[in-house]
């Protein structure tokens, strides 16, 4: 009997184990897709997300990653970083500007053209590529210099091999009049002005405007897509719609969805790190990698609002805990919320002067809480506090809201004129230590007497000197202190 069990036991640990082996050898079989999804400004925690996605997709021998994307756009360097990565993954990458009524603006245009797949549904777009609040900018009056002597001579050379064309159309008798020519003229020099402007007004502004074009045209020539256009959405900051963008090349499809977009593109040959690949998706199976807590904390983190709160939580927590030693509570959050906000102001684009008249401000304002000057630290702290506030970050769609900055420089002010007032009545406040506090206290005679005698004040028996008689047990009043004598007068009297 014990036998039977035992191999009946054997038998089905076999199954069990054969059962295991099959679905593992399934699962490896199995062709996937992994789905990603980025409905958020291009940044730090994007780009975490992105990459791990990217490794996940090569660890699982993903043939396809799909990235569901909305975004107004974001960091340069959160981009690259992304970039990078999609041009040396072994996995293709689609990017598929969806739902309907989503975008690819800005860093999502350079995204789409870095693609493998470039797709968007119905009712999308794409494009406002020019990069903008160039951090730094150019010297004083080194816009003009360059326009008197670069930019001119461009402007000249264009101007004169202008010339000839134009006198060649009116060589025929009828051609153009004075007026049509003066016309011409003046369309061309605006023509002229428009393209210094669209190449940038500053030195500086002209080499990231530069740099971004030839950026976004080595990406588009890589894939073979349209660069021309490329060059206008950096330039002039044009769109277009989803139909729009198929037409002119550049993107690959428009797809009502992703089971959609996996028929279409089947059988299309995609430019890979190594050569080309041949997509073989009409048969795949869809797994999504969302984004997880981590990518969510980080989100929260390096959003600049956050990081601004949490470096006003840690400066006033620090400055609580070390007015008030032992107290623990505040010295902690302090160090918390501040080393949360260096590590978000290492990934922001942080302008470090606007940084430092923040803490000079938050400086001024304690000072002023500590030592007050009647206003003067604490109006300059709250004046630099504001202005370093709106200095602080340097990048499009993640600048500090407006009303936070003067919601806390209203706190602020709000306790600096609190600390003022209560400053001002401990001034008019009567003493409560020392001579001063006896002058008009009540006391009673201990004696009757008519010049020197003695007084209980507070428990305390006083010589007392008095001008006028008084009787044991009388109430008098303190008028001055000579030393340990005290000068009274009777209540009736003082009143």
């Amino acid at each position: 009997m014990a036998g039977r069990i035992l191999m009946l036991a054997s038998l089905l640990c076999l199954a069990l184990g054969a059962l295991l082996a099959w679905q593992v050898q399934a699962q490896q079989d199995e062709r996937t897709a992994l789905v990603m999804t980025v409905d958020d400004a291009i940044g730090p925690a994007i780009s975490d997300y992105f990459l791990r996605g990217l490794e996940l997709a090569e660890e699982r021998d993903a043939e396809l990653v799909v990235v569901e994307m909305d975004t107004p756009g974001g960091l340069d360097a959160s981009m690259r970083s992304m970039i990078r990565a999609m041009l040396t993954s072994s996995v293709p990458v689609a990017i598929y500007v969806s739902p309907a009524g989503a975008r690819a603006a800005s860093a999502g245009t350079y995204l789409l053209y870095a693609s493998h797949v470039a797709a968007m549904a119905p009712a999308t777009h794409l494009g406002s590529a020019t990069p903008v609040q160039i951090g730094g900018g150019g010297l004083p009056g080194l816009g003009d210099d360059d326009d008197g002597g670069e930019g001119g001579a461009r402007a000249q050379e264009a101007e004169e091999s202008d010339a000839p064309a134009t006198g060649s159309e009116d060589d025929s008798g009828n051609g153009a009049d004075a007026d049509d020519a003066a016309a011409g003229g003046e369309g061309e020099a605006s023509e002229e002005g428009g393209d210094d402007r669209r190449r940038g007004e500053t030195a500086m502004e002209r080499k990231v405007l530069e740099d971004a074009v030839a950026y976004i045209r080595s990406l588009a020539e890589r894939h073979g897509r349209n660069a021309d256009w490329a060059e206008q959405a950096v330039r002039e900051a044009v769109n277009l719609t989803a139909r729009e963008a198929l037409e002119q090349n550049v993107t690959d499809v428009v797809a009502t969805d992703l089971g959609d977009l996996l028929t279409q593109i089947d059988g299309r040959t995609v430019v890979m790190e190594d050569g080309e690949r041949t997509l073989a998706t009409a048969d795949l199976v869809v797994e999504r990698f969302d984004p997880d807590w981590r990518t969510r904390l980080l989100a929260v983190i390096t959003n600049p609002n956050v990081a601004y709160f949490l470096m006003i939580i840690g400066f006033y927590g620090l400055i609580f805990e070390l007015s008030n030693p032992g107290s623990l509570v505040p010295g902690t959050i302090g160090i918390i919320s501040l080393l949360l906000a260096l590590f978000a102001f290492q990934v922001l684009p942080v302008n470090y002067a606007g940084l430092a008249l923040i803490l000079v401000g938050l400086g001024l304002i304690v000072g002023e809480a500590l030592m007050p000057s009647f206003g003067i630290l604490g109006i300059g702290g709250i004046v630099a506090f504001v202005i370093g506030s709106v200095m602080l970050m340097d990048a499009d769609n993640l600048n500090i809201s407006l009303p936070m900055i003067g919601g806390i420089a209203l706190l602020a002010a709000g306790l600096m004129l609190w600390v003022m007032t209560r400053f001002i009545g401990l001034r008019r406040r009567t003493p409560r230590t020392g001579q001063e506090e006896l002058v008009g206290s009540e006391a009673s005679a201990l004696e009757d007497f008519a010049g020197q005698g003695h007084v209980r004040l507070m428990g305390e028996r006083w010589n007392a000197r008095s001008t006028r008689p008084l009787s044991r047990g009388q109430a008098v009043r303190v008028t001055a202190v000579d030393g340990l004598t005290l000068e009274v007068e009777p209540l009736d009297a003082a009143s």
